[in-house]
C-alpha cells in the first residue's frame, strides 16, 4: 500500500525534472526539454534537494554528474512516471468488429418485439463476435440493476432519474387503436362511438385492467368494457383474430402488427397523452467508447424501424452523444 504521508510531500513535476536532469546531465538542456527558465529548474533542483536530502547532482564541468543516490532511486522514477504516462493516454478507439462480449439492454415487451430483430442484426454486421441479450424490463428496480451491471442501459418510460444516472430523450410514444376488420365492422376512423360500443383488450404486466385511456375516457365522462388482459403485446394479435376486439397500443407496435397479422389500426377517436421514451444509463458510462457506440447503434437502429413502419416519430440523438 502507498505511504501516502510520503507521497503528499513530493511534487509529481519535481519527479519530471529529476528525470529529465537524469537523461541530458545539463540544466540549460533540460530547462529548455521542461519549457522552464535555468532559475525555474535550478529552484526544482534545491526542492528536490530538499525533499530527499541528498545533493543529487554535483557540477563537474558543464555537465551534471548523479550521485549515488540519484542513481540508486533513478530506475524506479522512470518506471513511476512512464506508468503515469501510460494511464493518462488517451482511451484506444472501440473496435467493434474485433470486440468479444456481452451487450444487455433491457427493455419492455412491445419495445423488444420492435427492436430487438433489427438490432441483433446490425450488430452481427458490425460486431459479429458480440452477443446481444435483452433483459426483461423491471420498472421497479430499473435503477438497481443498472447499477449491478445487469444491464448496459434500458429503454422504456422511465421516472426521474438519480444523479449518476442520464436519462436521455429517445422518442414520443403515442397510442393506436388495432382491431381486426374482419371481425369488428368499423368506418377507416373509429369514432367515439364505435370505440365505447366495441369490447377491449388490454396489455398490463400488472394485470390491471384500467389504464390512461380510462383516465382520458372518463375526464369525457365515458367508460369502455375491457373484456380481457394479456401480460404481453405477443398474445394480442392471437386474441384480436380471435374476437370483435379493439386493443389501444403504441404506434409502433400497433403498425408492425398490423402489417405481420393483416390487422387494421386507427387513431383514437379522443386525445391521448404521449408518452416520453428515453434511455437510461449510467454517468459513470457517459463517455466509455463501447457503451457510445453501442448507444449510438440503437439510436439508428429505432430511427430506422420507426421510419420503416410508417411511424412519424422524430426520435432524438441525446442518448448516444457525450459532450
Amino acid at each position: 500500500m502507498m505511504n501516502d504521508a510520503v507521497l503528499r510531500k513530493v511534487d509529481l513535476n519535481l519527479l519530471l525534472a529529476f528525470s529529465v536532469l537524469m537523461q541530458e546531465r545539463n540544466v540549460t538542456r533540460a530547462a529548455e526539454r521542461l519549457f522552464l527558465g535555468q532559475p525555474g529548474l535550478s529552484a526544482a533542483l534545491r526542492r528536490l534537494r530538499e525533499t530527499l536530502g541528498d545533493e543529487l547532482f554535483v557540477r563537474v564541468g558543464r555537465t551534471l554528474q548523479p550521485t549515488p543516490r540519484a542513481l540508486s532511486i533513478a530506475p524506479a522514477i522512470e518506471d513511476a512516471l512512464a506508468g503515469i504516462e501510460r494511464a493518462l493516454r488517451p482511451a484506444d478507439a472501440f473496435d467493434p468488429a474485433r470486440w468479444q462480449g456481452e451487450l444487455r439492454i433491457a427493455t419492455c415487451d412491445n419495445l423488444e418485439s420492435s427492436f430487438f430483430g433489427p438490432l441483433l442484426a446490425r450488430l452481427r454486421q458490425e460486431a459479429p463476435q458480440a452477443k446481444l441479450i435483452s433483459v426483461a424490463f423491471d420498472g421497479r428496480n430499473v435503477a438497481r440493476l443498472l447499477d449491478e451491471g445487469a444491464y448496459d442501459f434500458s429503454i422504456s418510460v422511465h421516472d426521474e432519474p438519480s444523479s449518476w444516472h442520464v436519462r436521455a430523450p429517445l422518442f414520443e410514444q403515442t397510442s393506436l387503436c388495432i382491431y381486426d376488420g374482419r371481425h369488428l365492422k368499423c368506418p377507416a376512423r373509429l369514432s367515439l362511438k364505435n370505440f365505447i360500443g366495441a369490447p377491449h383488450v388490454n396489455v398490463s404486466i400488472a394485470g390491471t385492467s384500467a389504464t390512461h385511456v380510462d383516465a382520458a375516457l372518463a375526464r369525457l365522462g365515458h367508460r369502455r368494457e375491457v373484456v380481457a388482459t394479456v401480460p404481453h403485446f405477443s398474445a394480442l394479435p392471437m386474441t384480436l383474430q380471435a374476437i370483435p376486439a379493439i386493443a389501444t397500443i403504441p404506434e409502433y407496435m400497433a403498425r408492425c402488427m398490423a402489417q405481420q397479422h393483416d390487422l387494421t389500426i386507427s387513431e383514437p377517436p379522443f386525445e391521448l397523452p404521449a408518452d416520453a421514451v428515453t434511455m437510461l444509463y449510467r454517468r459513470v458510462d457517459q463517455a466509455d467508447s463501447r457503451a457510445v457506440w453501442l448507444r449510438r447503434l440503437t439510436v439508428e437502429v429505432v430511427r430506422d424501424a420507426l421510419s420503416a413502419s410508417g411511424s412519424r416519430v422524430e426520435v432524438s440523438t441525446d442518448a448516444c452523444c457525450y459532450d
